[in-house]
């Protein structure tokens, strides 16, 4: 039969109908930022297979971007956090800048409190007392690392230094030499020592300028064997595609002449949001280190990340040479010395990271537990010895010290799958697929009434009170005492069952080809019509005296209803299954 030419029709989506338009903002006052040209660029093929060098730098860039500055008390919890975590290079603070920091820094060294192979770091400018104070915060320590920093963009030689290229490369080089005249003079023979130069900003600056400002400190310093330099070219304002940040890095890489004897230290901020993906392009670029702090602290938007830079190695299969495994630990110290809340969605760290509500994505978190539990019992080994592979969770939650019980909560948006994982994981109860269904059902009439998140413990309270009645809870019509069952030789069980009925004590007398046909046979004697639709059964624990779950679909008078029955015994398991069933059709 033909359609009438007259029947309305919903008008088709052209590109024409989402041309964007013109947003009226001031895109005249910006301009874009500079392209590297290396046609031959060698980054985008190479991976990452091995951990960079780490410094943390919360005790000094992360710290001078707070509201309220670190106390002695929280700098110290804070720079024992990061000695525990692993971190070998730590920047402790900017000791010429006050006698807070300078302090600090005295402390540490004079109680002892800096292992033999972590090395610490203080910042400086390039002004002569305060280079000369910087190095004196050092006095008696091990292993120690002055950072000598000035400003090389145009902007900042422009506006804030009115100097020309000459003048700021004079600036680099005289610091140099301060440096180590200072600290010829008052370290001794127990400070190893080293020295760290930063053009900034460096990713505003022209490279070729950076080159020359960084090789002319190189020649004061004389790198060479036994005798490095790190040069750190920081993205004090990141302003630029992560690739073009890697393409800076090849460049200059490529062009530092003994490089061989040169660390390049990364040292991205966030402002664009990508300073994650600027750092690990950089490393595929040809640096060695990266420095940022934990959770992303910092001036504006936060230094890079070094739990996200740490645990993105860690979920590809590569040490990081950091241990994450307290991750909760290590959120809370740095929560109390920051002063500042970690986000609930913060990758790995965050409250909600590992937790599922939508009900398709609990689904698939749970099936991916039982494939995993599948897999290894399949090649005789434990989950924890086989690939991980569960969709949505790229770690296993418990490599960081997380417990299983927050990965799926439930809520209005929730599924079976939630509720069903909640439910074995909790419990050991792994119900069937259509039981899962018509609980999750309950559930959603909950949380559609309520509102809200429904917790485990509300789960299991509603899952009781539907299926298992309990001595404070004793509903229904049947409630069972005991039961005996008995095989002819010809296969029939003749099951005899004492229970009361209707609050009355009652014997039920049924034959069947098992115990649960059998039960139904009794069961019609007080008017129940029940028919077994399906049966499944599984053990809750290992051992003699495991208790095992029995689940029984059936249909009574009319209606489908699962009942579920928990016993040591497995033939009274199945028993209660059926009056739970039985039981739920009356209510």
């Amino acid at each position: 039969m033909s359609q009438s030419p007259f029947v309305s029709r919903p008008t088709p989506i052209t590109n024409a109908t989402h041309t964007q338009q013109p947003s009226g903002m001031p895109i005249h006052k910006y301009g874009q930022y500079e392209a590297v040209v290396i046609p031959d660029r060698t980054w985008p093929e190479k991976r990452i297979t091995k951990a960079p060098r780490w410094l943390s730098t919360d005790l000094r860039d992360g710290n001078q971007a707070l509201i309220d500055p670190m106390s002695p008390a929280r700098k110290r919890e804070m720079f024992d956090l990061l000695v525990r975590m692993g971190y070998k290079e730590i920047e402790v603070g900017f000791p010429s800048s006050g006698e807070t920091d300078f302090a600090f820094v005295r402390s540490i060294i004079e109680d002892g409190a800096i292992p033999d192979d972590v090395t610490i770091s203080v910042l400086t400018q390039a002004r002569e007392d305060l280079i000369e104070r910087t190095v004196e915060s050092l006095i008696g320590a091990r292993r120690a690392t002055v950072h000598l920093y000035n400003a090389t963009a145009p902007t900042f030689r422009r506006v804030v230094f009115r100097g020309s290229k000459e003048q700021i490369k004079q600036i680099a080089v005289d610091g140099t030499r301060l440096v180590m005249e200072y600290a010829e003079k008052l370290l001794g023979p127990e400070t190893t020592f080293g020295y760290q130069y930063s053009p900034e900003i460096f990713t505003d600056t022209e490279l070729d300028f950076a080159l020359e400002v960084c090789e002319a400190v190189c020649d004061v310093w004389q790198p060479g064997p036994g005798r490095e330099i790190i040069l750190n070219l920081p993205a004090t304002v990141e302003r630029s595609t992560p690739s073009t940040h890697a393409d800076r890095f090849e460049w200059m890489s490529r062009n530092l002449t003994r490089r061989e004897h040169i660390c390049v230290s990364v040292h991205p901020h966030n402002d664009r949001g990508t300073a994650v993906a600027a750092a690990e392009l950089a490393i595929m670029a040809g640096a060695d280190r990266i420095e940022g702090c934990l959770f992303g602290q910092g001036e504006r938007t936060g230094n890079v990340d070094l739990v996200t830079l740490g645990m993105n190695l860690f979920s590809q299969g590569v040490d990081p040479q950091i241990d994450f495994s307290q991750i909760d630990e290590i959120r809370r110290t740095s929560e109390y010395c920051n002063q500042m809340e970690v986000h609930p969605r913060h990758p790995y760290a965050g409250d909600l990271v590992y937790t599922a509500f939508s009900g398709s994505h609990q689904d698939a978190i749970k099936k991916g537990f039982d494939a995993m539990e599948a897999d290894a019992a399949a090649q005789g080994k434990t989950v924890d010895d086989i690939e991980w592979a569960v969709p949505y969770l790229p770690i296993d939650p418990k490599d960081v010290g997380r417990s299983y019980e927050a990965v799926i909560r439930v809520n209005s948006q929730s599924g079976k799958g939630g509720i069903a994982y909640v439910l074995k994981n909790d419990h050991k109860l792994d119900l069937p697929r259509r039981m899962q269904i018509e609980f999750s059902k309950i559930i959603q009439q909950k949380t559609d009434t309520e509102g809200g998140e429904v917790t485990p413990a509300a789960i299991w309270a509603v899952f009781q009170d539907e299926y298992l009645p309990n001595p404070d809870n004793a509903w229904g019509r049947i409630q069972l005492r005991s039961g005996q069952s008995t095989s002819d030789t010809d296969g029939t069980d003749t099951l005899t069952v004492e229970a009361v009925v209707d609050g009355v004590d009652t014997v039920l007398t049924g034959s069947g080809n098992g115990p649960i046909s059998a039960f139904f046979a009794a069961l019609q004697s007080i008017g129940v019509d029940a028919r077994l639709l399906d049966y499944q059964e599984h053990t809750m624990s290992e051992g003699a005296s495991a208790q095992a779950a029995s689940y029984i679909e059936c249909a009574i008078d009319g209606k489908v209803l699962w009942g579920i029955g928990i016993d040591a015994n497995t033939t009274r398991a199945s028993l209660k299954a059926v009056i739970s069933a039985v039981n739920r059709s009356a209510r």
